[in-house]
């Protein structure tokens, strides 16, 4: 298999040895025309699948429009996009129906907004004397690559050789209570954490512990701040990942799944209290709020607001669950977290690293990446059909038996490649039934072709948001033919 090289391109990122030309809803080919199901989602940037209709629509609608004024002055997205994320967050949060929002473009702009309102707040409002607020986080925490969030990280590839870092951080155990409560001082403004950890593996805190975040910092006057750029917008089975415990932080941090995977939006949204204090010149940016942007971030919040993405990220994160729980009673994954359609899984070493597994993964036509040496994050867009799912987990257990017997399975298929280069399915190959007696097939759509080059004129259709629709897997490997069962 060979390696992608990116000759122009400084070595940020070490990407698994593909190419990708085009996508749509769960699927992607690469530019051999190999078909994959992807199940990283743009770590969940892609919640609503690849090229949804109705977000592909919105932008081609507002790209003939206007697409930036800067913030020198108003557009008429702009007051439209705030107010659909009040009616959607706002009530989640203690802003309530009064929440503020500041937009911004990377998750990452937006946990450094919610930094500064909360220094500021405890300057202005709380008499916190000038440059001594400290703000609480947690070990484990992956907030962002600017100097200041990696400053906050215990990762060592994150962290090291990028210093000195800013002050005014404490870092203590994420879920321990206790620990948050002995670093709380007279000069802490803010918790800032998030509600489950996606880069460290999908690390979910024991049930007490946002709750009694909350209580705490009640108590004690501080700003709860939830960084929910991954865990948010219905990855979790949840429009917000603090809903589980029925919490309602001060703040809470957006990004990825709010932009719908084609422009990057973010905001933060919350108590006015808090974020009335960034008044004119103390903050801002030239592209957050954009009506591009907008426009792509009212229709995403538009999907959400009608409850079917979490709903079924909910239904589908229980059948993810079982299987991988099955997985670890075989021995062949050593653990397993789920939270709505959203895993972390560790590979036993003997068997291999996560990025062996990942790559054994891409042989059979699932695409997922590693995290932390031994542990992959799973979380395919949340419009996927469950004979997809179990497709993929099934691909999941052959690849972790490959790995375990030293070599590839013998299975149906082996040696076989299909014909083609576009994607085509043979005729002889249907989808094979993975799915249970009673599963609903209320419709009869098939899963897409790879659609063409792009039509600015015509959106894409998109099948896969249709709830009860059959699906066929990926049709192309770069090995063997998929086989309805594992093993």
């Amino acid at each position: 298999m060979a390696e992608t090289t990116h000759g122009a391109l400084a070595p940020t990122y070490h990407p698994l040895p593909i190419t990708i030309a085009r996508a749509h809803g769960t699927h992607v080919w690469d530019t051999d025309g190999n078909e994959f199901l992807d199940f990283l989602s743009g770590y969940s940037a892609l919640n609503f699948g690849h090229l949804h209709q109705g977000l592909v629509a919105a932008a081609m609608t507002q790209l003939r429009q206007v697409t930036l004024t800067s913030r020198a002055f108003d557009h008429d997205r702009l007051e439209e996009f705030a107010q659909r994320l009040v009616e959607v967050v706002g009530p989640l949060t203690t802003g309530g129906e009064d929440s503020l929002v500041v937009p911004m473009n990377t998750g990452a702009e937006a946990v450094e907004t919610a930094i500064k309102a909360v220094r500021k707040w405890g300057y202005d409002v709380r008499g916190i004397p000038a440059d001594q607020a400290t703000i609480i986080v947690a070990g484990g925490n992956f907030h962002g690559r600017t100097t200041t969030l990696v400053g906050l990280s215990d990762d060592p590839v994150a962290h090291d050789g990028f210093g000195p870092f800013a002050p005014g951080f404490v870092r203590v155990p994420f879920g321990d209570l206790a620990a948050v409560a002995d670093a709380v001082d007279d000069t802490t403004v803010a918790v800032l954490m998030e509600p489950v950890q996606g880069e460290a593996g999908v690390v979910v805190p024991p049930d007490d512990f946002w709750p009694g975040l909350r209580a705490l910092t009640a108590e004690k006057n501080i700003a709860l701040v939830a960084d929910e750029v991954q865990s948010g917008l219905g990855r979790t089975g949840t429009t917000l990942a603090c809903e589980l415990w029925d919490v309602q932080p001060d703040l809470v941090c957006l990004g990825k799944a709010l932009g719908g995977g084609i422009v990057a939006v973010s905001a933060v949204v919350g108590k006015p209290e808090i974020l009335n204090v960034l008044t004119a010149g103390t903050h801002g940016s030239t592209f957050g709020g954009n009506p591009l942007a907008c426009a792509v971030g009212v229709a995403a919040l538009d999907l959400l607001s009608t409850g079917q993405y979490q709903a079924r990220a909910a239904a589908s994160g229980k059948v993810l669950q079982e299987r991988l729980d099955a997985l670890v009673d075989q021995g062949l994954l050593t653990g397993a977290r789920c939270v709505g359609l959203w895993a972390g899984i560790d590979v036993d070493p003997s068997l291999g690293t996560g990025r062996e597994l990942c790559e054994a993964l891409l042989e059979r036509g699932v695409l997922a990446k590693d995290t932390h040496a031994s542990t992959i994050r799973l979380s395919p867009p949340l419009s996927i059909v469950q004979p997809e799912l179990e497709m993929a987990l099934d691909i999941l257990e052959e690849s972790l038996v490959a790995l375990r017997d030293g070599g590839p399975e013998d299975g149906p298929g082996e040696g076989s490649e299909d014909g083609g280069s576009d994607g085509e399915a043979p005729a002889e190959e249907p989808a094979p039934e993975t799915g249970t007696a009673e599963e609903p097939t209320a419709s009869d759509a098939e899963t897409p072709e790879a659609p063409p080059e792009a039509d600015a004129a015509t959106p894409s259709a998109d099948t896969s948001d249709i709830p009860d629709a059959k699906a066929a897997p990926p049709r192309k490997r770069r090995r063997s033919k998929l086989s309805p069962t594992a093993g």
